[in-house]
């Protein structure tokens, strides 16, 4: 580690839906990040760099990295890690920086949803919709969810506390919307689908409401109607994590660590692990993440010699 970075011994890593579309050759690290797949670890400090100040060789901390999770050692900046609290594990803590993060910045920070009437989750059974949910339940109580789903997960999503759930193969999601808000809509959509789903999606949206899109799967190009966004007064966020600037990621951290580590210590939001793999078969999770049967994380244990 230099300067202000550390050099964690990796005790869990996690799979995530970027790990996937990097292998396949389609999402870079930043420069200067490792190659190696795996954007969030778990485990205790190794070293530390000359100007590394916060944390002591023996820490046990989470850390979200641009590279470089799926290995038995992996660097991080000081800033962009997080004291794991005593009564959480390090396979739940390795499952907290990427999806909790991206839900707690794109819901709360960008969407401005604390307070607000209503939310639309798409995905109920992946790693962040999970977060998202539990987020949704515990800072913003009085938000009404909607989440769309595959069949099979359906009843989860509801256990997860979701209000509303729309199976999205068998029902038109913008449809049901209207019809449960009473043609109202809802005031955020969190989206990792892109084109596919736009016109839904601005068509589910209330007056003043927020799109917020963190993903392309269902491609990247869409026609929009500019008249009705504009006369509606709705707004469209892009936002990505991994390529922000060290600084920047640094004050995200900050504000997630303020808001939402405590109710990781309290209990009140645990993680959700579907399963687990050790790091050798690190190959095995990618299938069962583009499988797209998980519900929840899926961990890497670090088994050591």
């Amino acid at each position: 580690p230099k300067g202000d970075q550390i050099l964690i011994k990796v005790m869990n890593a996690s799979v995530n839906r970027p790990d996937v579309i990097q292998r396949q050759g389609n999402y870079p690290p930043p420069p200067g990040d490792s190659e190696i797949l795996g954007l969030e670890v778990a485990g205790t400090i190794e070293a530390v760099g000359a100007d590394a100040t916060r944390f002591k060789v023996g820490d046990r901390v989470v850390a979200l990295v641009g590279g470089g999770g799926y290995a038995e050692y992996a660097l991080a900046y000081e800033e962009h890690a997080m004291t794991i609290p005593d009564s959480v594990s390090f396979e739940q803590a390795a499952c907290i920086c990427e999806t909790y993060i991206t839900a707690y910045l794109n819901l709360f920070i960008l969407g401005e949803l604390e307070g607000r009437n209503s939310v639309l989750i798409h995905g109920g059974g992946g790693g962040v919709a999970t977060s998202a949910i539990q987020l949704c339940r515990a800072l913003s109580p009085e938000t009404e969810i909607f989440v769309t789903a595959s069949s099979g997960k359906l009843d989860r999503v509801r256990d997860q506390g979701a209000h509303h759930v729309i199976d999205y193969r068998e029902q038109d999601f913008a449809e049901e919307i209207r019809r449960i808000t009473e043609k109202r809509g809802v005031d955020v959509i969190l989206d990792h689908i892109g084109a596919k789903y736009l016109e839904a999606n601005m068509k589910s949206l209330a007056l003043a409401g927020t799109l917020m899109l963190i993903g392309v799967m269902g491609g990247i190009k869409a026609e929009l109607n500019l008249a009705t966004m504009m006369v509606k007064r709705q707004r469209i966020i892009g936002s990505v994590l991994r390529s922000r600037p060290v600084t920047e990621k640094a004050a995200i951290i900050n504000q997630f660590e303020a808001a939402v580590m405590p109710l990781f210590a309290a209990g009140t939001v645990e993680p959700l692990i579907d399963a687990r793999f050790p790091l050798k078969d690190a190959a095995e999770a990618h299938r069962l993440m583009e499988q797209g049967g998980h519900f929840g994380k899926i961990v890497l244990v670090n088994q050591g010699d």
